[in-house]
């Protein structure tokens, strides 16, 4: 199942244009966009395959941490990671 996974990591300073188009290269792997320009927080959105919400986190926060690090992004702690099902939202619709 594919889940879309939204992840967060908040700071001490505001963030700059280019780097978040840094992030955005880094997480476009992942089906992924990147948010935090004239913030304290950089995000990304990202698609993970995986049979559970909770192994989609798993798989999704280590990536956005190494998205960061290839972003040279702060190390800044992950303060939120949200996460919905793409198959779910469609069985809903139905």
């Amino acid at each position: 199942m594919k889940w879309s996974v939204s992840i967060e990591a908040d700071g001490d300073r505001i963030l700059e244009l280019d780097e978040i188009v840094a992030l955005a290269d880094a997480v476009s792997t992942m089906e992924g966009i990147a948010s935090g320009i004239g913030k304290m927080s950089y995000g990304a959105q990202v698609v993970i395959e995986a049979e559970t919400s909770d192994e989609a986190v798993n798989l999704a926060v280590p990536a956005f941490i190494q998205a960061a690090e290839v972003a040279q992004l702060p190390a800044w702690p992950v303060a939120r990671a949200e996460v919905i099902g793409f198959e779910d939202e469609f069985e809903e619709d139905e």
